[in-house]
């Protein structure tokens, strides 16, 4: 006869019980998950400051700005409204939908039904829900590479299997037709496509993106596109969508985005998909039991983002546009290191395999992870190695960050590297 474990009482007078031993372990697939690198470094720099020490962090892709006011105030004046204190749809608010399904036609160029949204907790929820809503176990996708830290580890989530396909700074960043076709198996069931890029900032042109497109379709092949960057893009450059480049490839096609990035709203947590009628019926089936609706003043601030006046949007956009005119010119002038422009986005990815197996301050690092580690020591800056994204050999810097400590961090690298 199995014995109960003995219950004590505290001095609360609540009563507890020792743990039954366990049956089996944890999760084997929640286990095998690696924690977000780039919120891990962020928390370490951010651990560093609070103890004291004057760390520059380029970690975060967050915008430093705060959310325009018109939209603190469209969220202050929904929480006087209780009907936002109820259960809304689970798919999102139908007002919120249309203004989503305005913003895919205007700057996707892809005409859709409301019905054809679903709002969610943030792009991470979005991107999950896509691989959730296409993959079936041992589904091959194929990722170009270098990668945001979270899609191979959705991917895995949806029990599918990731097949990274890289591209170096010698191409910037972007994948070709050819490479693709060579990864390519009879288990190939989606494509990942970003543009602009998170890590990169790359951008494809028209002519890249369509070519892309049409291969996917002519394929059969699920396509996954992360437009979260796309309204931060500089030099006269346009991120035109794979759906417009490619009208047919909406068929197969579940677009991601959301307001964090353009309207310095990461902490709001609102996203979205857009995708086929049939696609979009499934995932939102898996919104209904996995959360519900999103926050409803969340969904209203959103909704005045999307609809409100664009100026403060665009004066963030020129800022990102100087900081990073500013911090490709600084990185350039270290030896050893290459710096492709970045054309969007708020990142740079400078490769820096040239700073390998060299001694800096009594370090020589092999591996850009060893770097990272080094520079946070030596010089208190906060950067992202490469291992995060793919290959070793390259680290992500974030310049969305003040233009004083954005100079500061860099110089530091200058001396650090002379």
């Amino acid at each position: 006869m199995l014995a109960l474990p003995r219950a004590r009482t505290t001095l609360e007078g609540v009563t507890e019980r020792a743990p039954l031993s366990r049956k089996s372990p944890l999760s084997r697939k929640l286990s095998a998950i690696a924690e977000s690198a780039t919120l891990k470094v962020d928390a370490k720099a951010k651990a560093l400051q609070a103890a004291g020490r004057p760390v520059i962090s380029y970690a975060a892709g967050e915008p430093d700005f705060a959310t325009p006011s018109f939209i603190v105030d469209a969220a202050a004046e929904a929480l006087r409204d209780p009907a936002n204190f109820r259960y809304t749809p689970a798919a999102g608010l139908p007002v919120l939908r249309e203004a989503i399904a305005a913003k895919t036609l205007r700057d996707s160029g892809l005409e859709i039904d409301p019905s054809q949204v679903i709002v969610t907790n943030g792009g991470k929820q979005a991107v999950y829900q896509a691989f959730q809503t296409v993959l079936n176990p041992g589904d091959e996708v194929l990722l170009p590479a270098p990668f945001w830290t979270t899609y191979p580890e959705a991917i895995a989530l949806a029990d599918g299997i990731p097949v990274e396909v890289f591209a170096g700074a010698d191409q910037d960043y972007k994948v070709t037709v050819e490479q693709l076709e060579a990864a390519r198996t009879d288990k190939t069931t989606a494509l990942v496509f970003v543009s602009p890029s998170n890590p990169t900032g790359s951008v494809y042109t028209a002519q890249e993106t369509r070519e892309i497109g049409e291969w996917a379709v002519e394929h059969g092949i699920w396509i996954i596109s992360d437009e979260i960057y796309q309204n931060l893009v500089y030099q006269g450059t346009r991120a035109v969508s794979i759906v417009e480049a490619v009208p047919d490839a909406a068929a197969q096609t579940i677009l991601v985005n959301g307001v964090a990035k353009t309207y310095a709203m990461t902490g709001w947590r609102l996203g979205w998909m857009v995708g086929p009628k049939d696609a979009i019926k499934i995932a939102g089936n898996l919104q209904s039991h996995l959360c519900s609706n999103v926050n409803n003043i969340a969904q209203r601030a959103a909704l005045a983002a999307l609809t409100g006046p664009q100026d403060e949007a665009e004066q963030m956009r020129l800022a990102f546009d100087r900081r990073r005119r500013i911090i490709v010119e600084e990185l350039s002038k270290i030896d050893g290191v290459t710096v492709p422009t970045p054309l969007g986005a708020f990142y740079a990815y400078p490769d820096v395999r040239g700073l390998l197996g060299r001694e800096w301050a009594g370090v020589t690092p092999t591996t850009s992870l060893e770097l990272a580690d080094l520079i946070l020591e030596k010089a208190e800056v906060a950067v992202v190695p490469g291992e995060a994204f793919g290959p070793s050999g390259y680290l992500r810097l974030s310049y969305a960050l003040g233009d004083d400590a954005l100079r500061e961090g860099v110089q530091r690298l200058q001396r650090l590297f002379s």
